[in-house]
């Protein structure tokens, strides 16, 4: 299936997959047909009982030359025995609007069963629409959870899209894993195609192999209104044991002159083998008269000196008179026998002098070359301008220190892995312990994964950013001691918190952890509000944090609460302003739906975040659970506030929980109302981070504590969990259109840098 557009290409397979099959891969048994209309069937496929290897492997060719997949409604066209793969045609998903609001959808569903699973790495998932969000779910044999997956474009106008990518803007795509046994594709839009209805009323998704489907604008939302078919790659097995356990039985489907070759699908073992002809010889690997001996001389000689010489699976180069054979016999080389030796070992002797002064040489080159890197890393990304201000404060203020990178090896043993603490997919966290002169201080030491220098025009902002966040003095924020600017990406040193993050405690990971009682948690939440509300009102200029969640929230040995991890934070430039137009940042289950939808952030994106950990706090349930049945049960807040409406507050409450709050009144009740409230779809509906601070406050003089109080008799397990700056910079949130609007279930959202936003 193609079409001839200048936009949508969609090439014929055999172009792509079989180009190298010859005539002979595709033998049928003797008396067996070997085609159905345009198909080539070789063995150990067959249409007639006897021409194929069991029944897995039967054709189904209809009377009009359409061949299907055994007595399924899977149409197959192509076949490809020397790489254990078939290609098929599969249905599209779609999903279409009309201005008078009519709505037409279908969701195909694939069903295979050993021993063809949908190859990943031949196949791709993509969405074609300006209003569309879209998933496939799928299952591998024998495992009971799903793989799910999916992207999401967006786009008002034509002018916005590019005719050349597919990059989320009118088209997204993403893998697929391997091994999958079935896939089901959902496809969504967000406003009906409202906005877009006069040129895009129509979603579509689906799985295609690679580079059959290439998107190209306007014209690819024309042609695939009339496409109802495009190609899939399966992978096929002949057996369903490793070729180890083929070999020890001696019962292997390979025939004369092949090899075995396992099928893996992801770190697992071996699902099963097929078979490939061996180097020097092709054909058919299942075929009774097995892999046929290439002859390499029949039409050329490889040989530059010499004759070629066939043997079965390869050749060999006779000789001429003065020449002899290298040792694979594939050349001719002159025989010298005058070389002195005295010659070849003053020539060896020479070589090795003057390796070593290269050597000598090279090392000093080197040294200077690391200096001067050192340097340029230095003033590239703003230290010239650091120190600067640094001496304008006169000690005024405790502000940042400048490390430099060799103090940060010897602190870190060179960043021995035994001082690892905390890993995320940006940056690796160490423990780290200063010099005698800087008091044999532990401090947290963040080093970049990525190798991406800040722009010059963004140096500036860093240092500034750095000056600001390390003047932070709140007994609930962990510190930014400062940096080493003589890498490629600056490296930040942070104050040391040992007891591990709150989401630990209250999910109690590894079983370590005792249970936190429902007034150490209310404490903790206090500490939280208070910190947030110290950064949204009390610095100047005010910092929003965009990352807040249970993972970011530090303890220290008296579980005191400290707010980690600022690399997603913003500082708000202008008190006037209200709100930062900004690319969209956050954790999957945290990310305020406002923001999203408008890219507006503000003060109250971080009040949502924090109601969502408020919610974690008193139900115990993470803020993600791919285990709910529901799709709104997966998102914590979505059912949260679904309880709330329905008045069934003590479902979802932590039954530990709960049986403690019927000693304080309401109190329990007053916390699930302030997150609820925190929850709320419109910002300027929900409290300040100050107003929450204060009713928390309240609460815990309530129940006769005070969000101020320590807690060194609560005692815990001395075991050091070092969670000091979050976690990976790739997050996943997910928009639909269930009973909680604007909710966030799976979408990529990026961060570009560890410092946020351009940083």
């Amino acid at each position: 299936m193609a079409f001839h557009g200048r936009m949508l290409i969609i090439l014929p397979f055999s172009l792509v997959l079989f180009a190298t099959i010859t005539s002979a891969v595709g033998q049928a048994k003797q008396n067996c047909p070997d085609r159905c209309g345009n198909l080539t069937i070789p063995y150990p496929f067959g249409v007639n009982e006897d021409c194929y290897m069991g029944s897995d492997y039967f054709i189904n060719c209809a009377p009009n030359g359409t061949a299907f997949l055994r007595n399924s409604n899977i149409r197959v066209t192509n076949i490809s025995v020397d790489l254990g793969e078939i290609q098929i045609q599969q249905y599209l998903t779609y999903d279409c609007y009309t201005e008078e609001g009519e709505h037409r959808y279908n969701i195909p569903e694939l069903w295979v069963t050993p021993p063809y699973t949908i190859s990943g790495a031949k196949n791709k998932f993509m969405a074609v629409g300006c209003d569309t969000y879209a998933e496939f779910e799928g299952y591998r044999p024998n495992q009971n959870l799903p793989f799910i997956a999916g992207c999401m474009s967006q786009c008002l106008g034509l002018d916005s899209v590019d005719e050349n990518s597919c990059s989320g803007i009118g088209c997204c795509q993403t893998s697929i894993p391997d091994g999958l046994k079935n896939r089901t594709v959902f496809l969504k839009s967000y406003n009906n195609h409202t906005y877009v209805m006069d040129f895009n009323p129509c979603s579509y998704a689906f799985i295609v192999q690679e580079g059959q489907f290439n998107f190209s604008g306007n014209a690819s939302f024309q042609q695939l209104a009339n496409v109802s078919e495009l190609p899939m790659v399966l992978n096929w097995d002949i057996g369903d044991e490793s070729c180890d356990v083929v070999a020890e039985k001696k019962n292997s489907s390979c025939m004369a002159h092949t090899k075995c070759v396992n099928r893996t699908i992801g770190n697992q073992a071996p699902s099963g083998y097929i078979c490939q002809c061996l180097p020097g010889y092709y054909g058919n690997p299942y075929h009774p008269d097995g892999c046929l001996d290439v002859d390499e001389c029949k039409d050329s000689n490889p040989c530059d000196i010499g004759t070629c010489l066939n043997k079965p699976g390869d050749y060999t180069c006779k000789c001429p008179k003065g020449y002899k054979n290298t040792e694979d016999l594939k050349k001719c080389i002159k025989k010298n026998t005058n070389t002195p030796i005295k010659v070849a070992m003053g020539v060896i002797a020479a070589f090795f002098v003057l390796l070593v002064v290269f050597f000598f040489l090279y090392c000093a080159m080197k040294r200077r070359q690391f200096k001067k890197q050192q340097d340029k890393f230095f003033k590239q990304n703003g230290g010239l301008f650091l120190r600067q201000q640094l001496a304008s404060y006169n000690g005024s203020v405790e502000a940042a220190q400048i490390f430099t990178e060799a103090e940060l090896e010897k602190a870190t043993n060179n960043y021995n892995e035994e001082r690892k603490i905390g890993e995320g997919g940006y940056g690796v966290v160490y423990s780290g312990n200063l010099s005698a002169d800087q008091h044999n201080k532990v401090v947290a030491i963040k080093k970049s994964k990525v190798n991406a220098p800040i722009a010059e025009t963004q140096s500036l902002e860093f240092v500034n950013e750095v000056i600001v966040l390390s003047q932070i003095h709140h007994k609930n924020v962990v510190r930014l001691l400062g940096c080493c600017l003589e890498t490629q990406t600056p490296i930040l040193v942070y104050e040391y918190i040992s007891h591990g993050t709150l989401h630990d405690h209250i999910h109690r990971k590894d079983n370590k952890y005792p249970r936190l009682p429902l007034d150490l948690r209310l404490k903790i939440a206090a500490d939280t509000a208070e910190a947030l509300s110290y950064l949204h009102h009390y610095t100047e200029p005010p910092i929003i944090h965009r990352d807040v969640k249970a993972m970011n929230i530090l303890l220290d040995q008296k579980y005191t609460a400290k707010v980690a991890d600022f690399g997603a934070s913003k500082l708000v430039p202008d008190q006037d302003e209200g709100q930062l137009s900004t690319l969209v940042q956050g954790t999957l289950g945290y990310l305020d739906p406002e923001y999203l939808q408008s890219h507006i952030l503000t003060e109250k994106s971080d009040v949502y975040s924090f109601g969502v950990v408020l919610v974690e706090l008193i139900t115990s349930q993470k803020a993600l659970s791919s285990n709910k049945k529901s799709e709104v049960d997966r998102n914590l807040a979505n059912a949260f506030v679904r309880a709330m409406k329905e008045s069934r507050l003590n479902e979802i409450l932590d039954a530990e929980i709960a049986k403690e709050g019927e000693g304080f009144g309401k109190v329990v009740e007053t916390v699930a109302d302030l997150a609820n409230r925190c929850l709320r779809l419109r910002g300027e509906e929900r409290p300040s981070m100050k107003e929450v601070a204060v009713e928390l406050g309240g609460i815990l003089k309530i129940m006769g504590k005070d969000s101020d109080e320590g807690k060194a008799d609560f005692k815990r397990s001395p075991q050091e969990t070092d969670h000091l700056l979050g976690s990976p910079a790739n997050f996943v949130v997910d928009i639909s259109s269930a009973e909680y609007d604007h909710s966030m279930q799976t979408q990529h959202i990026q961060m570009v840098k560890p410092y946020g936003d351009g940083r």
